[in-house]
């Protein structure tokens, strides 16, 4: 896993050569890659990479090249030779020996065993179409010399990240929106849209909360040409196809495919883990890959568990989560066989403000979840410690339905995406995740309403249906394909951004598009045979697991339930509030917030729901200060 950046334009722009550029931007990834780092220019194109090494991490350096016959070169070049084909590239792609196998029949000549190499050499025999071959997660960058044209690649689910930005000279790409900023032809501007989407909980693919960048979509390539046109192409997209299996065969199906999944992404040259909640998607994993890493004689499977000091001692139920994780993770633990990391998080680590600078940075904009991503950044950073690789069972909720709001009738069938329907419907969070605080001047501004309608038609319109099918269906058929599409990628975004800045590489087997493109097809009433939540993924995996795991009900990622940490929040946004200079003060609803950190402010001000709203204005008013002239209101 690594971090990629560059330019491509006319000779001597976007910025030209200028001395250092390339190092600047490399120094806002180190953390993507800490392990090499590499730059490769000519007059027309930079390419920057910077390397955490997983397969091959003796070979596999980067930028790749290839010489003028094709072959791969490992920097034997002649002087002046001008390469094929140069590459920088981000991620993993699980089919990379067939790949390799198959260009090899074509001719193909390989120096390592990095799926790098095999990327570089499915550009030259594929071109553009290259990425209909590639299975698994990347973001990449090529230039072709000979046609003086950049090709930037991303994923089909957007599991890694890719930013670029069209400037006078040329275009300017990344990894990370901080990557494009320090080229001296990006600049932060933040508007009104831009804030529209930093307060959006269903963003479009491709939009950035700044003016000037643009996140490229998944499953889309970018083409910048010679005479600056940029062209974007969708490469695949989800199909409505009928659903022939029966129950049994379906189930079957499910299991094989998450079981190929699984094994496919357990090959690295690094030690890997599974991150465990003890909920029945991580826990899936868990034992698939205990099953695989026995069938090949390794090691005992790794898993690891994040919880907080006194935790499951002291507990309180509330409406999401009925009980701690850490008990189940043990279960499962056991039950599997395997090596168990419990990471033990104090109230201090939550406050630390080291850490909640670190957490804004990598993410570059503020994000409303407060100490869950706190709480996720130092899990990920424990993990690290251990292994280089960890894999998880996000977005087996988006394809087996296991999110509340998909079992409530009233907000699944509502004209709107059907969390947004539920954030608006939980007394916690209807003025909007993170918002409570803002001003009824600042949210007419904002017209969060008429943003979320206008993405919803466009999102509606471009879903895959079957005719025929029956209202049910086909609105199990919409929501899942919204929750895909708007809702999975900001997951997504977060966990490679929290787990990238701790140089942790995060994989997720139910994102395997083959999976996927199953289960979008399989009925509703499938999906729920036995009346529950991912009833067909429970059946899958039922002779995997402890029945109190599979019993378990859905449960979000854990928050802190220690009200000292509520108070040090409390007395960190009093002294926001009391600096005339804090430039989030102009979007509060300042009353309000004098009333939430004051001893009247009452205890509904201070459960989780409602501090996410101070910790949010907290984040906005480091990230505004930090913007200055570049906000534009």
């Amino acid at each position: 896993m690594c971090g990629i950046a560059g330019w491509a334009g006319r000779e001597g722009g976007p910025a030209g050569r200028e001395p250092g550029l390339a190092a600047g931007m490399a120094r806002t990834m180190v953390c993507r890659g800490p392990d090499d780092s590499g730059v490769w220019a000519d007059p027309r194109a930079t390419l920057i990479h910077t390397r955490l090494a997983v397969i091959d991490v003796s070979g596999g350096r980067q930028p790749m090249t290839a010489g003028p016959d094709g072959r791969t070169d490992l920097g034997t070049a002649a002087a002046g030779e001008e390469p094929s084909a140069v590459l920088a590239y981000n991620g993993e792609v699980y089919n990379f020996r067939e790949l390799r196998a198959e260009l090899a029949g074509l001719g193909h000549r390989f120096l390592t065993r990095s799926d790098t190499e095999v990327v570089l050499h499915a550009y030259l025999e594929w071109g553009e179409r290259c990425v209909e071959h590639l299975e698994g997660m990347f973001a990449f960058a090529v230039w072709d010399p000979r046609r003086r044209t950049l090709l930037l690649a991303r994923d089909r689910f957007g599991i890694k990240p890719l930013y670029y930005a069209p400037t006078a000279g040329g275009l300017v790409f990344g990894s990370e929106p901080k990557s494009l900023l320090a080229h001296p032809a990006v600049r932060p501007v933040v508007d009104l849209d831009g804030l529209r989407v930093l307060f959006s909980m269903a963003r479009a693919p491709g939009e950035s909360v700044y003016r000037d960048i643009r996140d490229l979509p998944p499953a889309h390539t970018l083409t910048y040409g010679p005479d600056g046109t940029v062209r974007l192409r969708r490469y695949w997209q989800l199909e409505a196809r009928p659903h022939e299996d029966g129950l049994d065969d379906t189930v079957r199906t499910v299991r094989e495919l998450l079981e190929d999944s699984v094994s496919r992404e357990l090959v690295a040259d690094v030690p890997l883990s599974v991150l465990l909640s003890g909920g029945l998607d991580s826990s899936a994993v868990a034992a698939l890959a205990a099953r695989a890493l026995a069938g090949e004689g390794g090691d005992k499977v790794r898993t690891a568990t994040v919880t907080y000091s006194g935790y499951s001692d002291n507990f309180q139920p509330d409406l999401v989560r009925s009980a701690p994780d850490a008990p189940y993770a043990r279960a499962v633990a056991d039950h599997v066989g395997a090596d168990h990391l419990e990471i033990e998080l104090s109230t201090a680590d939550l406050i630390d403000p080291v850490a909640r600078r670190a957490v804004l940075r990598a993410q570059d904009v503020p994000a409303p979840f407060g100490d869950m991503d706190t709480s996720t950044y130092q899990a990920f950073a424990g993990v690290r410690r251990y292994c280089k690789v960890a894999l998880t069972g996000e977005s087996a909720d988006e394809i087996f339905g296991g999110y509340s709001w998909v079992h409530i009738p009233d907000l699944a069938y509502e004209r709107q995406f059907p969390w947004v329907a539920f954030e608006q419907w939980h007394p916690g969070t209807r003025e909007g995740l993170g918002q409570g605080l803002l001003s009824a001047a600042f949210k007419d501004r904002l017209d969060m309403g008429t943003y979320y309608a206008e993405r919803y038609a466009e999102a509606m319109a471009g879903i895959p249906r079957l005719a025929g099918e029956d209202p049910e269906e086909q609105r199990a058929r919409e929501v899942c394909h919204l929750h895909l599409t708007h809702w999975l990628p900001r997951l997504l975004e977060r966990n490679d951004r929290l787990s990238m800045i701790s140089g942790l590489e995060v994989r997720v087997p139910f994102c395997d598009h083959r999976l996927v493109q199953y289960a979008y097809n399989v009925p509703w009433a499938m999906k729920t045979f036995d009346g529950r939540e991912k009833s067909l993924l429970r059946a899958a995996v039922r002779d995997l697991l402890p029945e109190q795991v599979l019993e378990r009900p859905k449960a979000p990622f854990p928050v802190s339930q220690d009200t000292t940490y509520t108070k040090a929040l409390h007395e960190e946004f009093a002294e926001v509030l009391a600096d005339p200079s804090s430039p989030v003060l102009a979007l509060l609803d300042l009353d309000r917030a004098r009333h939430v950190v004051s001893p009247e402010g009452g205890a509904e001000t201070r459960d989780w729901l409602h501090r996410m709203n101070v910790e949010m204005a907290l984040q906005v008013n480091t990230w505004l200060t930090g913007l200055g002239d570049d906000l534009e209101l």
